[in-house]
């Protein structure tokens, strides 16, 4: 058995050891991965068959119960649902329809906002074009003038012609500039820009209560997106029993555009729509899809390492790279485990997550009735038992190194470990930048190992993120391979090791003031 040794000091004073890769391991990974790939498989399931995922919603419970049967298949051990409490309810389209009738026939591009109502059948009627900005924009409507329009707020999405391409890849000037420019700490946003987000979404509130009092027929509102492209996100809370928020569409920025300037040019629009919605409010409650192989090490096998991606979506699309892609990857990296004959000492558990898109709910409640509690600190004993958590959520771009979230530790065993496949990984690279909004936050936030892969954008932030044209067609099949190659290398290399992935400080408890649900 081949296996190459390479020196690495820990952050422990005089802990010195030899961290090793076994290379046979690798080659069963590689030839699996390769020869026998079943990405375009899950990827089908996870997507054209489960169809959109939003939490609670049918879609997400046909995928999770789906992948908990195939990992059962693949001989994966305590495959199953694992609830952690109350989300909400559940919510789907079960018809859309948007047109234009006046001054001539269009269909139009759009689909109902998420929880939100249905028309009640079909509706027509003649559009008002309303310019809602802030408060003093909004009393202008409070008496009533819009009850039973149909609303299109107007728009100041920016749809000029693009000259870049949707689809990149990082260059090697792209990713040494991630190394060496970006201190740990600066995650996605300032604290302003957060803020001015939490005032926008608050007014954004108000705007829809008082649309919903007025009983229009239906709100319109363009998204960002261009080339018929657009993006969605909620459109009223999922917490609760009852609707919160009246008939309403999301639609191309194109065609909300050709409505406006009809209307402004004094061109009277008519429009004909009809959507009927779902709410699943029944049981509010919901889970993760869970499943591991079993430690061998007599020693060891009571650790675990850890592996996932959200297994949820919006509506718009059927999720891909959003996050089908990721879970596609997580669980084609289990099967080559399983199907390679491999015994890692450590036990190795996959976590496909609910309610990310909301707020990371199910990971962040994973890790509180697992790991700890970050708002007090309080930790049970599986913290000090947990080596490391990897997650994939950036689409469908192949694996180019990974983020330290500010944790040096085991910047030494991720190069090399990378570095053993510079032949599939163009420039590895390693930096301890923070990369922010998605699952392994939850983990790094109780001072658990958490760490997140670069990866190529391909056409994540130009054309697929949370948009309808998140679909099937938009992965790139051999990047999912490459990315379940590398991704199962990482969770057997650390399972393997002697001791646990290097661990930062532990934060300090964050308090009820910093406590999100």
């Amino acid at each position: 058995m081949k296996r190459i040794f390479y020196p690495m000091l820990m952050l422990f004073p005089g802990a010195l050891f030899a961290q090793e890769i076994d290379m046979d391991a690798m080659a069963k990974i590689r030839k699996e991965g390769l020869d026998n790939s079943k990405v375009k498989e899950i990827a089908h399931q996870l997507t054209d068959v489960s169809g959109p995922r939003l939490t609670n919603s049918p879609g997400f419970q046909r995928a999770a119960e789906w992948s908990v049967g195939e990992m059962k298949k693949w001989g994966l051990t305590n495959s199953r649902i694992e609830e952690w409490g109350e989300f909400g309810k559940g919510w789907q389209v079960e018809k859309s329809y948007l047109a234009m009738t006046k001054p001539y026939y269009m269909p139009f591009i759009g689909i109902p906002k998420a929880w939100t109502s249905g028309t009640g059948g079909p509706i027509k009627g003649e559009v008002v074009v309303v310019n809602i900005q802030n408060e003093e924009d909004l009393k202008k409507y409070a008496d009533g003038k819009l009850s039973g329009k149909i609303v299109l707020m107007k728009s100041t999405v920016d749809t000029d012609p693009t000259f870049k391409p949707d689809a990149v890849r990082y260059t090697t000037e792209d990713l040494d500039k991630m190394t060496n420019s970006q201190p740990f700490g600066q995650g996605n946003f300032t604290p302003e820009q957060a803020e001015k987000m939490r005032t926008m979404r608050s007014f954004r509130t108000k705007v829809d209560s008082t649309l919903k009092t007025q009983k229009i027929k239906l709100e319109l509102a363009a998204r960002s997106g261009k080339h018929g492209t657009f993006y969605t996100s909620n459109g009223a809370s999922y917490l609760g029993k009852s609707p919160l928020a009246g008939p309403s569409f999301e639609m191309s920025p194109e065609h909300a555009g050709l409505i406006t300037r009809l209307v402004e040019d004094g061109v009277p629009v008519t429009l004909e729509a009809e959507s009927a919605t779902t709410f699943y409010d029944k049981k509010l409650t919901t889970g993760n899809v869970i499943a591991e192989i079993a430690g061998t090490d007599p020693k060891l096998k009571d650790e675990v390492v850890m592996l996932g991606g959200h297994l949820d979506s919006w509506h718009s699309g059927t999720g891909a790279t959003d996050n089908a892609a990721g879970c596609t990857v997580m669980m084609e990296a289990m099967r080559i485990l399983k199907a390679s004959g491999l015994k890692p000492k450590r036990t190795i558990r996959i976590a496909l997550w609910s309610g990310e898109e909301q707020g990371l709910h199910g990971s962040r409640n994973y890790v509180k009735n697992t790991f700890g509690d970050p708002q007090t600190m309080k930790l049970t004993p599986a913290h000090e038992k947990l080596s490391a958590y990897y997650n994939i959520d950036n689409g469908t771009g192949r694996i180019r190194g990974i983020y330290l979230q500010g944790n040096e530790g085991p910047r030494a065993t991720f190069e090399k470990w990378l570095n053993s496949f510079s032949d599939i990984i163009d420039h590895p690279t390693v930096t301890s930048r923070n990369t922010g909004g998605t699952d392994h936050q939850s983990f790094d936030a109780v001072g658990l190992p958490g760490f997140q892969f670069i990866q190529d954008g391909i056409e994540y932030g130009t054309r697929t993120h949370h948009s309808n044209a998140d679909t099937y067609e938009r992965l790139v099949m051999d990047d999912l391979k490459q990315m379940a190659i590398v991704v199962a290398a990482f969770v057997y290399n650390t399972a393997q090791m002697d001791q646990k992935i290097p661990r930062k400080e532990l934060p300090k408890a964050r308090g009820e003031q910093g406590a999100r649900r």
